[in-house]
């Protein structure tokens, strides 16, 4: 524990549907879901406005659309997400060195470390100052949390939000926490509260009252030790500069279990195929390939293949995933296949043998392009996706042309715009971009050759 509050948090309030409402004038105010869209899908974030209608995120979509039919659903863009995740990251790096990003639009920051500040006078001053430049370079609101710990801080920012700062003074920590639920500390999910409050303890101020032996007695010694620390404040991890991904995965859930075996290898290979793509993208390669299937029952199996040295050759991540397959039973139904990739490295097998067959010919090995040289890549993000699952289901099609709620696209006409809907062999699309007023809205046949998928518009020097 720190005397002074220089650990920050940031927590970016609903980033996804901030950055949709963003980029899309005709939304701002309005109640904004962001997740899958299918019959399974889940809520990835809900605008505040719907918020108020009990949407929240982990909901399915389908009980979203009860609660609030009158909202604009949307697909994820993860492209613009990173792009404006980069930016706020960047803001962090100029506090301090220190910078541990959590998620997109999480992160904890040592302003000690920087010299960014050294009390609470100088660390609030700082928090108000990075929430002004959040704001003026995206437009977009993130709430801080300032404490003497990593713990103290997440839970500040929580209780700033929407859009605020909250300080915790070092020395007020148990007082603060004594009326909070169990819930509020870290590692206290479900079966865990519900275990504690079975035994009487609701609040953090009643888990201290217990005592060490009594939570080591009730969930073991790790557990409880750690439970006890923390219902006193005590809190002493450093942030960490950066954390390094241990994995790149993909995964589908689809609207009707898939049955058709050959339907089912060619949804493994498109995966594989997005996996790589990110892998890339990322600068990575691996060695490890992972193929995760859900069968109808709800089941969950996952098979794996090492390779002799890490890749990141589409082709190689395909037969890998092709040959997982092959010893999966599927005959009962599909509902979700998964592709990953782990032991991840930053330079591929075939990178080392360029090297040694350079050197011992006494030639400097060539520029590196990035990861993958100019081969292909994954396919924008922001472009229209596949077509879903269901609509291919026993066919053994190729994807077809479709445009999913909240794509972006772009006309030979009328420039730039998003998909609002489709449906009855037509496409509507709001023609608008960051910055500008709220745009018209035209309608078109689903395979007019003017409209074409497009990468999204950035939130930041959009003309």
């Amino acid at each position: 524990m720190r005397s002074a509050p220089t650990i920050l948090h940031l927590d970016m309030d609903a980033f996804y549907a901030s950055v949709e409402q963003a980029s899309k004038p005709s939304l701002r105010g309005k109640a904004v879901i962001v997740g899958g869209l299918g019959p399974r899908g889940v809520v990835a974030t809900a605008s505040y406005e719907a918020r108020r209608f009990g949407v929240h995120s982990a909901m399915p979509t389908a009980q979203a659309r009860r609660l609030c039919p009158n909202g604009a659903y949307l697909i994820p863009r993860f492209t613009l997400y990173r792009e404006v995740s980069e930016l706020v990251m960047g803001l962090l790096r100029e506090l301090s060195p220190l910078v541990e990003p959590l998620s997109l639009d999480e992160a904890f920051v040592d302003l000690e470390a920087g010299g960014a500040a050294f009390d609470a006078a100088s660390a609030r001053a700082t928090g108000e100052r990075l929430r002004a430049a959040i704001t003026a370079l995206t437009g977009l609101s993130g709430s801080v949390g300032l404490a003497g710990s990593k713990m103290l801080a997440k839970i500040a920012s929580e209780g700033a939000k929407p859009d605020g700062l909250l300080l915790i003074e070092p020395g007020t920590e148990r007082e603060l926490l004594a009326p909070m639920p169990v819930r509020t500390l870290p590692g206290v999910g479900p079966a865990t509260g519900e275990h504690l409050r079975r035994a009487g303890i609701t609040t953090v101020g009643e888990l201290a009252e217990a005592g060490e032996d009594e939570l080591v007695r009730m969930v073991g010694r790790a557990h409880g030790v750690g439970l006890y620390r923390m219902a006193l404040g005590l809190d002493d991890r450093p942030v960490v500069a950066e954390r390094d991904a241990k994995s790149v995965s993909v995964e589908d859930t689809f609207d009707v279990d898939l049955h058709d075996r050959v339907r089912i290898r060619y949804e493994v290979q498109r995966l594989a195929d997005r996996c790589t793509g990110r892998l890339r993208a990322s600068g990575h390669s691996g060695r490890t390939i992972v193929l995760k299937v859900r069968r109808y029952d709800f089941s969950t199996l996952t098979r794996s293949e090492t390779l002799r040295g890490p890749t990141d050759d589409p082709a190689v991540v395909r037969e890998a995933a092709a040959r997982l397959l092959e010893g999966v039973d599927t005959t009962g139904g599909v509902r979700l296949l998964g592709v990953g990739v782990t032991g991840l490295a930053d330079y591929t097998q075939e990178d080392l043998f360029a090297q040694a067959r350079a050197a011992a010919e006494g030639e400097a090995p060539a520029e590196p392009q990035g990861p993958g040289g100019d081969a292909a890549g994954p396919a924008p993000e922001g472009g229209a996706p596949e077509v879903p699952a269901a609509a291919l289901e026993g066919t053994g099609a190729a994807p077809a042309r479709y445009w999913a709620a909240g794509s972006d696209v772009r006309h030979a006409v009328y420039g730039p715009g998003w998909v609002q809907g489709s449906g009855v062999g037509r496409v509507t699309v709001r023609f608008e971009r960051p910055g500008s007023p709220p745009g018209r809205v035209r309608t078109f046949l689903l395979d007019d050759p003017d409209l074409e998928p497009s990468d999204p518009l950035p939130l930041v020097g959009t003309p």
